[in-house]
């Protein structure tokens, strides 16, 4: 079996947040989706489980931290700059934020970080291994 990650979100709005995750490119899954919960696929190998508060209980005890904390920050590599652009454009459009933390610009990588309407955190990045700088 390939391995694969599924990232687990808590979403207090699970309509909102596949429109959201839609636009930023990713599919929806039908087969691991019902009223409660949403199989959002980046690729093959990557998916976003939304899941409303009461869904994400069923796994943990722990709290829901507020959405103006960060505990980790997810990143995901996009075919482009242009790429890692419109995924913080759409980010924007679609009640996210864009550029939550400072631009960086490698010349080799560029990213960007966004946040889904829930505070969630994602870096979306773009790398040129080729023109990565040789070690000293």
């Amino acid at each position: 079996m390939t391995k694969m990650i599924f990232v687990n979100l808590p979403v207090t709005d699970l309509p909102r947040a596949m429109r959201f995750y839609d636009a930023l490119g990713f599919t929806n899954n039908p087969q691991f989706s019902d009223d409660n919960s949403a199989c959002m696929v980046w690729s093959e190998t990557i998916s976003v489980m939304l899941l409303t508060h009461d869904k994400w209980r069923v796994f943990t005890s722990r709290p829901i931290p507020p959405a103006t904390s960060s505990e980790v920050m997810l990143a995901i590599s996009c075919e482009s700059r242009e790429a890692v652009d419109r995924m913080n454009e759409a980010a924007d459009a679609h009640g996210g934020q864009a550029d939550v933390n400072p631009v960086q610009d490698l010349g080799f990588m560029y990213n960007r970080n966004l946040a889904d309407p829930d505070g969630h955190v994602w870096e979306a990045f773009w790398m040129d291994m080729s023109a990565m700088p040789a070690e000293e």
